[in-house]
């Protein structure tokens, strides 16, 4: 059975925590939902497909797999050198180079990748937070 943070995680740590369930919720949503509907040099794209892969990829590389999800759109939507800045951000942060930064998304701004950056690290603290609870 599924354990996710919306139906489990996030009333196990009100109960613990009051309130703290409720800003965590908030800030995750805050940066799942950050878009500006644009990709490299596109403009008015939907990239919440992008993004659900993205959060996915990083909640199956800890382990967490979901049933409703076709994990076919992750190979599709994420590049190999993505796959491997993620997983090397989220697992081994502290071999993160330059190098490998620069490998993924040669033709976009700095911002989309910072935003990459934030949607994969609070991926990543919402899984420890599954874990944990």
């Amino acid at each position: 059975q599924d354990y996710t943070w919306e139906d489990h995680g996030y009333s196990l740590i009100n109960r613990l925590y009051p309130d703290v369930g409720q800003l965590l919720d908030e800030k995750f949503q805050v940066v799942y939902n950050l878009t500006y509907n644009t990709i490299a040099m596109h403009c008015g794209v939907d990239t919440s497909m992008l993004r659900r892969a993205i959060w996915n990829y990083v909640h199956c590389v800890f382990g967490i797999r979901y049933d409703d999800y076709d994990y076919g759109e992750v190979n599709q939507l994420l590049e190999r050198n993505l796959k491997i800045y993620i997983k090397t951000v989220a697992c081994y942060p502290e071999k993160t180079t330059k190098q490998i930064y620069s490998q993924f998304w040669r033709h976009f701004k700095h911002s989309e990748k910072v935003h990459i950056n934030l949607l994969l690290l609070e991926a990543r603290m919402q899984a420890a937070l599954l874990y944990a609870l």
